[in-house]
């Protein structure tokens, strides 16, 4: 008997010997670059998607997005038929790289988990920290990175307010630099590389005159400022001292968690502050869970969620993070394993339908960078599926709640909640300018440009 099955011999795809010679699959097929998605759900809050479509993926951007794209000879096709497309996950609250990480994978393990650029506020992160964390960008990551720098540390320099400001701008001369900021070149190179500044009421606390200072510069060199939230009472002390200057509070459920007043009313407290202006929070996935999510940080008491999903619900809070991972040396008060199951579950629960669950984790991150930045490519680049947009995606299985598929400018990161090793390098340097895709400080020791 003979046994024939669809497959055959697959001609077209696998290496082989054939006629005592070697057969390479691309000599038959010329890849023309481009990685098609088919038949998934695409869920695109900025662009008011929400139907099956078909994504083209070229050269790390997307190239088009329509019902029905037709592969040409060497596409690529993924079957992402009865799955949920998203742009990919931005997480601005998620501890990677900000201490030593000796038995850990924190970032291989985000993009496991859907997570396309992570955004790391170490209470320890000094103007060294893009240095650090760039070489490790230079090395091959396999998402996007950027850091905040501990308030403290910004202003342990004895550089003034306005050299600091000019500094973040990037228009402080070098020889300013050399004598009040640090002696090391390459610091003084790269410190203004990031996103924001993190004020940690739980490692340090500053002074008035300090907080003032932080806010000054953060607010003139176009930072986001993000505060420790967990004590209602230094939350009010931030927001009274801003006058008006922008701030974030971060990791705003924590405040619910009763580690420093009643639960239900620090909850509230904290979600009244979002009601003035210039102030912003951010709510951590797995606090937002019904079952608690992970439950190695602290747990957010039902009568407590309830005050953050009105929150949620309302508007008054856009952003949701996982503040980090459990499995790491740095942990926060979530895990990123929680992120895609506590999109999905708000949905459930009726707090907030797809898109605008979806909104969370990109669109809506991307929308605060850009207006405290005053960086359009926040909004142009990165948190939606539009043509030309970055080629960030996370594709999601809604049965079992995890991230399938998790593409970083056009590569496959994570396929079935692992890492892909071939993606080492994908990601790149995320400053408040935009997206590096080599920081240039790991190269240094090799090799420079003739």
């Amino acid at each position: 008997m003979t046994y024939w099955t669809k497959m055959n011999k697959l001609p077209d795809m696998m290496g082989s010997a054939r006629n005592g010679s070697l057969h390479d699959p691309l000599t038959h097929i010329k890849p023309t670059g481009a990685l098609v998605l088919k038949g998934g759900r695409v869920i695109d809050p900025k662009n008011k998607v929400d139907a099956v479509k078909d994504i083209s993926i070229r050269d790390g951007m997307i190239s088009k997005v329509a019902d029905s794209i037709i592969p040409e000879k060497g596409d690529r096709v993924i079957d992402v038929n009865g799955l949920l497309v998203f742009p990919g996950l931005i997480d601005m609250h998620l501890h990677v790289g900000d201490l030593f990480e000796i038995s850990t994978d924190p970032i291989y393990t985000a993009v496991a988990d859907g997570v396309t650029m992570g955004l790391s506020p170490g209470a320890g992160n000094t103007l060294m920290a893009p240095s650090l964390l760039g070489a490790e960008v230079d090395r091959g990551l396999p998402m996007h990175v950027g850091v905040y720098l501990g308030a403290a540390c910004v202003l342990a320099p004895r550089a003034s307010v306005e050299e600091k400001i000019a500094f973040f701008r990037g228009e402080l001369p070098w020889e300013v630099g050399a004598v009040s900021l640090s002696r090391n070149p390459i610091t003084n190179t790269t410190g203004m590389l990031c996103v924001g500044i993190k004020d940690h009421m739980g490692h340090y606390i500053l002074s008035d005159e300090s907080l003032d200072a932080i806010f000054e510069i953060s607010s003139k060199a176009n930072l986001v400022f993000m505060s420790h939230t967990q004590d209602p009472a230094h939350a009010e002390r931030l927001v009274g001292l801003s006058k008006g200057r922008p701030l974030h509070l971060a990791h705003a459920t924590a405040a619910g968690c009763g580690t420093h007043a009643d639960a239900v009313e620090s909850m509230q407290r904290v979600v009244d502050l979002v009601k003035k202006p210039g102030v912003t929070a951010e709510f951590v996935s797995t606090q937002l869970r019904p079952g608690k999510g992970s439950r190695e940080g602290l747990l957010l008491p039902e009568k407590a969620q309830e005050v953050a999903y009105e929150a949620l619900a309302n508007g008054l809070v856009k952003v949701m993070v996982s503040d980090g991972q459990n499995d790491a040396t740095m942990k926060g008060f979530g895990d990123t394993r929680d992120n895609v199951p506590a999109i999905l579950e708000l949905v459930e629960m009726n707090v907030l339908n797809l898109p605008e669950a979806v909104a969370l984790m990109t669109t809506n991150p991307a929308a605060l960078f850009a207006e405290r930045t005053g960086q359009a490519w926040w909004v142009d680049k990165v948190g939606h599926l539009g043509k030309g947009a970055y080629a960030n995606v996370t594709v999601v299985d809604p049965r079992d709640k995890l991230a399938t598929i998790t593409i970083v400018n056009g590569v496959i990161a994570g396929f079935e909640d692992r890492a892909v090793r071939g993606a080492s390098g994908a990601g790149g340097w995320v400053s408040k300018w935009g997206i590096l895709s080599r920081t240039g400080v790991g190269d240094l020791a090799v090799f420079s440009y003739a």
